[in-house]
């Protein structure tokens, strides 16, 4: 498929756009954000839109004496920046006659099944009714235990949430390069690719942008996020003028990341993504094998360690006896039970904990196998 076909027959799309894109010396650029107005109206045509934004603390910067530094400092830098930043993207959109509703997230609300099906519900209705949602991190409240990484990977989130056709990623990066351009001149663009592998993390540096927290290798573990869910990713220089209409053209700029088969769908596709989990399970290797290679459900006799506090039905990682992961699930035990129960066979449980008991620690259709990322 040609790039101009691939959003011609988007019919939702999720647009990321980076602080770095719409910063200026001090605060938002205006003119940036009325050219990103524009484009986002050009692809509203006939198309569901969301749009996530960084920039909340580069739109503070005109109303702070000095620069913040600290957690607090950023986080109460982030509370005033972030009406201003709505504000603007709010002028942007109304001006080609689009609405505009402000949604904050946390990984938190995305990590419990129920909020991250209200969430979905909330952003369809919005669609419904011809409103772009404008998606921010909820950086006021947000700490290392909750925060997504930056709002690369929360786009990936939204986009797989959403069963979207198509992820863009406005960067100041003009594409993903062999090497940081920024330490070798001579780096080549890499146009496409269909794989995130681990060469193609190679090629890139995790050293931030310019204002923001993502460098280029978290625009590649969102691409493997997105990729994962069956959503293209097209990493697009977000500080070109006109730079949504030349990719509603199919222009060959950026780098293009194209899905294959969908990897995963429901409620696997929310455990594949979640980027924080109650608790880890060590497991045997006959467990592990069983897991990888049979589709085998984990009983609690192949369960050799229980690390965390977790309550029945929480999200749990499953490492192998050499801390590799085998993949997510829901557990089935809480902390306390299943580590009387780790090592035991199901026969004897009812007995051991003094009621019926599940067959299983984790049944196979609430667990995802991954690879060891």
């Amino acid at each position: 498929m040609k790039r101009a076909e691939l959003l011609a027959r988007a019919r939702r799309i999720v647009v990321k756009v980076g602080s770095a894109v719409i910063a200026g010396e001090r605060g938002l650029d205006p003119d940036r954000l009325a050219d990103l107005g524009r484009g986002l109206a050009t692809l509203a045509h006939g198309r569901g839109v969301l749009l996530v934004s960084s920039g909340a603390i580069a739109a503070a910067a005109p109303r702070l004496a000095q620069k913040p530094q600290t957690l607090a400092e950023l986080q109460a830098a982030a509370a005033v920046g972030q009406p201003e930043l709505m504000r603007a993207w709010q002028e942007a959109l109304t001006a080609h006659g689009l609405g505009a509703a402000q949604v904050l997230l946390t990984a938190e609300d995305l990590t419990d099944r129920r909020r991250y099906l209200n969430a979905r519900a909330t952003l369809e209705r919005l669609l419904d009714w011809g409103v772009v949602p404008v998606i921010n991190e909820n950086d006021t409240v947000m700490t290392e235990e909750i925060q997504f990484g930056d709002n690369d990977q929360l786009a990936a989130r939204v986009a797989g949430l959403l069963g979207a056709d198509a992820l863009l990623v406005l960067s100041e990066a003009e594409a993903l390069f062999e090497r940081d351009p920024r330490l070798d001149p001579d780096a080549r663009p890499v146009r496409e690719l269909d794989a995130v592998t681990p060469e193609v993390l190679a090629m890139a540096s995790d050293r931030p942008g310019s204002a923001g927290r993502g460098g280029m290798k978290s625009k590649l573990l969102a691409a493997k996020m997105a990729l994962d869910a069956g959503v293209p990713l097209w990493l697009l220089p977000g500080r070109r003028r006109g730079v949504l209409e030349e990719a509603l053209a199919g222009a060959e700029i950026g780098t293009l990341f194209r899905a294959q088969k969908r990897r995963f769908g429901g409620e696997r596709l929310w455990l594949a993504q979640l980027s924080r989990h109650e608790g880890t399970l060590v497991v045997d290797a006959g467990a592990a094998e069983a897991l990888r290679k049979r589709g085998r459900s984990l009983l609690t006799v192949g369960v050799r360690e229980v690390h965390g506090r977790f309550a029945a039905g929480s999200p749990v990682r499953v490492l192998d006896p050499e801390g590799r992961l085998v993949g997510v699930g829901l557990c089935n035990f809480d902390h306390q039970d299943l580590r009387r129960a780790a090592g035991r066979p199901s026969r004897e449980l009812a007995a051991l904990l003094g009621r019926e008991a599940p067959e299983e620690a984790i049944h196979r259709d609430h667990f995802v196998l991954l690879e060891d990322r």
